[in-house]
């Protein structure tokens, strides 16, 4: 018998819920049927799984969801809720009572007796009470909406069930960047590099690569969930962490940092493949080579330098015995360019169904869906915003690999549309002048009013 199933979300990065949650439930290949249509605005979810392993499966995986309840009643008073409740007992039906077929659902349903293993107190309880280890735990919760500043007299929902598992948000603590041995200018907030991993589908032994790897912080989340890992960056100070400590107050870095210290530190060393310094636009992989997942976030030419090999002279070569100890010089490297690659690349190294998951930049006002980077070969199955400022965001985009008849794709077309770094000092630039001239205005208008103050007390 389906059970319906209360889904309780922490109430931020609310514009990844849906792609994270999806995700998960299409990894584990779980059916799944929602009672009413999920809202952005409410942070729960009702919904029918076929078993209460099955909600344990994802509540053992996501990042986002607090706590899933077996739903036993929902009502929008307490009273009506107590009804639901004393009618339940006399359901034998074995399915949910609908009254009203014409509502998705209503403070009227009926769940079927035997999911009562517990009751209120017109419904006596027996056996020892057992608050350190309980057999079973019951959760009443009142939804007050999501309002600070307008919150209602009365609960807008009310909600009763048996409480099955909670999400996995302990692990934002237990991967904090705070308590993390090497990090660096750039390194993943832990929750949304857990997300990322989860997004790709990361499943125990897999082989996950990221290609702009930095200070490694993908790669913990990917092991974390059973990943293989590699990792590959043109910086050679930061694979080596010989740059600056990021840390306030830290002059040099310690002995243990690095990625494989980070990977000791959380005891997932047997998950760590290794990591080398090459440039992605320059083909470093056997053809046949495929990956299980991509997860990366590449840099934007603004924390981080976007560069390559390469020189700008014409037809310079270098002599025999320079060759031992040159280290070759870099130009930059285009975000029409990288992301160009990047998909080229998924195209060819990535298993069919498997996913490229990576962080896109871009000015908020100029963002058209269609202008998104895009390949044959990749499929655009989640997009998800994250703000950065009032004029700036970054996109989480998550591609599924659906065809190995792979093209011969030119650059993107759309590259001179989102040249960010420079279209991001711009707009700091035009920021700033807004401040000064508002602070212009400020003033004079401060100083008009001490000058009418002044000629009125001298009238006086």
């Amino acid at each position: 018998m389906a059970r319906r199933y209360l889904l309780w979300f922490a109430q931020e990065h609310l514009d990844f819920r849906h792609a994270e949650m999806h995700s998960i439930i299409s990894m584990l290949n779980i059916p799944i049927k929602f009672i009413e249509n999920p809202s952005i605005n409410l942070p729960y979810w009702i919904v029918e799984l076929p078993s209460e392993f099955c909600a344990k499966q994802i509540a053992s995986r996501s990042v986002l969801l607090k706590n899933c309840l077996e739903l036993w009643s929902r009502a929008k008073s307490e009273a009506k809720l107590h009804e639901n409740l004393k009618c339940s007992v006399k359901n034998k039906s074995g399915k949910w009572i609908i009254p009203n077929h014409n509502i998705e659902i209503s403070e009227s349903d009926i769940c079927p007796s035997e999911l009562l293993d517990a009751k209120f107190s017109y419904l006596p309880l027996e056996g020892a009470v057992n608050l350190n280890k309980p057999d079973v735990t019951l959760s009443y919760i009142e939804f007050y909406g999501v309002d600070p500043n307008n919150v209602p007299q009365q609960p807008c929902d009310l909600f009763f069930g048996k409480w099955i598992a909670d999400g996995q948000r302990d692990l934002i603590k237990f991967h904090t960047l705070k308590k993390r041995e090497f990090i660096g200018n750039t390194s993943m907030d832990a929750q949304l590099s857990l997300i990322m991993a989860n997004q790709a589908q990361v499943a125990p032994g897999d082989v996950v690569l990221d290609p702009f790897v930095g200070s490694g912080s993908l790669l913990v989340s990917a092991a974390h969930f059973g990943g293989y890992i590699w990792g590959a960056d043109i910086d050679f100070m930061m694979l080596h962490a010989r740059t600056r400590p990021t840390r306030v107050g830290q002059k040099v870095r310690n002995k243990e940092e690095s990625i494989r210290g980070n990977m000791r530190q959380y005891g997932i060393m047997s998950q760590y493949l290794d990591v080398l310094v090459s440039d992605f636009s320059r083909p470093l992989w056997r053809q046949d080579l495929k990956f299980d997942a991509l997860i990366t976030d590449p840099p934007y030419g603004v924390r981080e330098p976007t560069e390559k090999i390469g020189i700008e002279k014409d037809n310079y070569t270098l002599s025999e015995q320079h060759l031992d100890n040159h280290i070759p010089s870099k130009v930059e490297y285009g975000l029409p360019h990288i992301y160009s690659d990047l998909l080229n690349f998924a195209a060819q190294h990535l298993n069919i169904g498997r996913r490229l998951v990576c962080w896109y930049p871009l000015v908020r006002d100029e963002y058209l869906e269609e202008q998104l980077p895009s390949h044959p070969c990749m499929q655009l199955v989640g997009n998800s915003e994250q703000v950065l400022s009032r004029m700036t965001a970054r996109r989480l985009l998550t591609y599924q690999k659906i065809s190995d008849d792979i093209p011969n794709m030119p650059h993107d077309p759309h590259g001179a549309a989102h040249n960010f770094r420079d279209k991001y000092f711009a707009v700091g630039e035009i920021s700033r002048r807004e401040k000064k001239e508002r602070r212009a205005e400020e003033i004079a208008k401060t100083a008009f009013y001490l000058k009418a103050k002044q000629e009125e007390c001298n009238k006086k």
